[in-house]
């Protein structure tokens, strides 16, 4: 589960953010008024977004987001002359909040966070024996009829996989196909 943290320098505001969250039904809202703190949570968690302002009393948010984990993202406060001077990679909302906006932006932010944690555990899909050695065939028939090296003949698969929109090991299937319709006509 993702976890949400509110940083911002009087811990009052982060509460009362935290309250809007908590009342429109996100789980587990952590307010906090320093980076280090934010920093400490995240430690805690797999996943989850930061919303803070551009300003915390021990970092700027440019620090604060290269120290944040892997699976977690920065949202921006901030009144719209210190929003204009940030840079522009960073998701912001400008204060004073729209509790639409700001709740409609933390559920599409939390999803592509979760989306994104899903995506990378399940990892590429395995390939069967089979896959394998039909992959590694069209790799030694390439070698041998085009005198390719090794990579290339695999980077050559990879990308017709990538430009046809197939599987490497059909393409690799292909290719042979290809290539010993051409030996036996």
């Amino acid at each position: 589960m993702s976890s949400i943290i509110v940083a911002l320098p009087k811990i009052e505001d982060a509460k009362r953010v935290g309250r809007i969250l908590a009342n429109h039904g996100f789980g587990h809202v952590v307010p906090c008024s320093t980076a280090s703190a934010v920093l400490s949570e995240a430690a805690e968690g797999e996943r989850g977004l930061v919303i803070c302002s551009c300003r915390l009393p021990d970092m700027y948010y440019t620090g604060l987001a290269e120290y944040l984990p892997r699976y977690y993202e920065l949202l921006l406060l901030g009144s719209r002359s210190a929003l204009s001077e940030a840079d522009g990679s960073t998701m912001s909302l400008p204060m004073p909040l729209k509790v639409y906006d700001l709740v409609n932006t933390v559920e599409m932010m939390l999803s592509q966070i979760e989306r994104r944690y899903k995506k990378d555990r399940k990892g590429p899909k395995k390939r069967t024996g089979q896959e394998e050695k039909d992959i590694l065939n069209a790799k030694r028939l390439l070698m041998e009829r085009n005198h390719l090296s090794e990579e290339a003949a695999y980077r050559y698969i990879q990308k017709c996989s990538m430009d046809s929109g197939t599987g490497m090991a059909e393409t690799a299937q292909m290719i042979q196909m290809l290539i010993y319709g051409e030996v036996d006509g």
